[in-house]
């Protein structure tokens, strides 16, 4: 088959599925999506979308049966659904037996520790019963206590100190299954781009940083190149591709990990995606995230990772003071300096923290981008319409 001919499904409808049918537009490529909401950031720029649950097999068949391959842009999606439909010889990338794994976090932890894949120590449990004996195994003072399910964007994560649970000072905050992990200090906190095709050709993006929010503990920016020294970061690439191969993963991986004031590299978590860490490449990098998955859902050979320029990128999250209609006040001045780039994501209500939209700055140096983007964060403001 002709690869820019190949019809590619997305499950999930929001930025990130919006963003591949941008990169697929400069090549023709026909993006079908299935997403619940008819209103979701990809449904008028679709080829094809169909209305209906991640959840809902016939609605995935349906999607399957207008596409030759299928990808996703969110993991929670319907696993036996995908599992049925790539056994009767479907093809999904990533593969569902990966989908399955990641999707639990604490299948995830287990992969990692089977694999020798270096990971902070961790327990499982199955309810609140079961955290007592949990925490006197991990032997930690703090623990990062995560669901097994259906958590992202910080939700479904608490940071504890564990005297004060043992103690009966706090509440255990999740019902549900667990991972409780043992709290790392860490000196940064880094993620790598993994790119690799059905043929075991892979390569890497340049690492990015997160710089953090010390009051609101959110991410304030993602800067690339990390500051790392030379070992450090040879070391983390080596991880990050171990992990995909591991896996035998086709698509495209992010790899989260954290460095230790000791310099140990270990991982913390893997999306089997396009990710957030990787959003500034659509200009930092000759080749973006989204259009190396194209390449990759296609057939096409992988492109180069390199980076043009040092680059920040930082979310355009809701007000905590908006719930609803909103506008975007300082448009004016970010459009006005140079080496910045405001991607919107067309969602037509506005909530706390809800990523409404990213920008990339770009700089000769990341000196020089961090200037920009301080200006630029200052002037960005999501208001009340």
């Amino acid at each position: 088959m002709n690869p820019l001919k190949k019809k590619i499904g997305i499950l999930g409808g929001g930025q990130l599925g919006r963003m591949m049918i941008e990169e697929a537009l400069r090549l023709n490529l026909h993006i079908n999506v299935l997403e619940a909401d008819a209103q979701c950031p990809s449904a008028k720029y679709a080829n094809q979308f169909i209305e209906g649950s991640l959840q809902d097999e016939a609605k995935i068949r349906e999607l399957a049966e207008i596409s030759d391959v299928l990808t996703i842009e969110i993991e929670h999606v319907n696993i036996n659904a995908l599992l049925r439909l790539e056994k009767e010889g479907k093809q999904i990338i990533p593969s569902p037996k990966i989908l399955a794994i990641i999707q639990d976090k604490g299948l995830q932890k287990l992969f990692f520790e089977s694999k020798k894949i270096p990971t902070s120590p961790f327990v499982l449990v199955n309810n609140p019963a079961e955290w007592e004996n949990g925490l006197k195994q991990l032997k930690a003072t703090k623990i990062a206590a995560k669901t097994r399910r259906d958590g992202y964007d910080g939700k479904g994560v608490q940071l504890l100190d564990v005297d004060a649970i043992l103690n009966q000072q706090i509440a255990i905050p999740f019902d549900q299954a667990c991972v409780l992990e043992a709290f790392v200090p860490c000196e940064k906190e880094i993620a790598v781009m993994v790119a690799r095709n059905e043929q075991g050709d892979i390569n890497h993006f340049p690492i990015v940083e997160m710089e953090f929010d010390a009051e609101a503990n959110l991410v304030t920016y993602l800067v690339c190149p990390a500051k790392l020294d030379n070992e450090i970061e040879e070391k983390a690439i080596e991880i990050a591709k171990q992990c995909v191969e591991a896996f035998d993963g086709v698509g495209i991986f992010a790899v989260e990990m954290f460095v230790t004031k000791t310099g140990d590299v270990l991982v913390n978590e893997i999306a089997p995606r396009a990710h957030n860490s990787g959003h500034h490449t659509i200009e930092a990098n000759y080749t973006s995230q989204f259009e190396q998955l194209l390449r990759i859902l296609a057939g096409l050979p992988l492109g180069s990772t390199e980076l043009i320029q040092p680059a920040i990128m930082m979310n355009i999250l809701g007000s905590n003071e908006v719930n609803g209609s909103y506008q975007l006040s300082g448009l004016d001045e970010a459009l006005q300096t140079e080496g910045v780039y405001i991607h919107l994501y067309d969602k037509k209500t506005s909530k706390p923290m809800r990523k409404m939209g990213h920008v990339t700055v770009l700089g000769e140096t990341v000196h020089d981008a961090h200037l920009k983007a301080n200006y630029i964060r200052e002037k960005l403001k999501i208001t009340q319409d």
